[in-house]
């Protein structure tokens, strides 16, 4: 039997949909929408690119506060939920840790890949980061720091590029 044909990258991207219901979360004990600079920069980002924010909270780096956001988003059949902040290693630094307690499959690639570009922008100090990636409850969950430099590299050349194809590949 002749194994399946493979198919391409960029012919998943052609299949993939061009809109996708998101939510956005900023995870900051100081920041309101009025200077949530990197919230803002996400939410831009997202609606110039054609996709649908269903659900765009600030919640203080706190547990209960960052899963109920995320309950939200699974109530509102959200299928991407991007957080920004809370990935250092301060003592108020939990998201990391909050995130990754509600992962069912981690997309490891997400935090390597982001970690070596960051890498090539801010030199070593980019291991301090804990971006992380992953499933929950059919859909994606991506966690990255909160400084606007940062999220703006994870949006430009990694989210933006491939949010239809990595909802494809959950579709499935």
């Amino acid at each position: 039997m002749n194994p399946e044909p493979r198919t391409s990258v960029e012919q998943h991207r052609a299949e993939a949909p061009k809109n996708v219901v998101c939510a956005v979360i900023t995870v900051s004990d100081t920041r309101t929408e009025a200077d949530d600079r990197s919230g803002g920069y996400i939410l831009d980002s997202l609606k110039g690119a054609g996709h649908e924010v269903a659900l765009y909270r600030i919640v203080k780096d706190e547990p209960a506060q960052i899963k109920q956001a995320v309950a939200e988003a699974v109530e509102k059949g959200v299928r991407v939920v991007l957080i920004s902040g809370g990935t250092g290693i301060t003592s108020r630094d939990q998201t990391y840790e909050t995130v990754s307690s509600l992962i069912e499959k981690r997309m490891d690639g997400f935090g390597e890949i982001f970690r070596v570009l960051s890498y090539e922008d801010i030199g070593p100090a980019a291991m301090l980061s804990r971006a992380v990636a992953g499933t929950h409850r059919n859909m994606l969950l991506f966690s990255m720091p909160g400084s606007t430099g940062a999220v703006k590299l994870a949006m430009e050349k990694l989210l933006l590029p491939e949010l239809g194809h990595v909802v494809r590949e959950l579709n499935k």
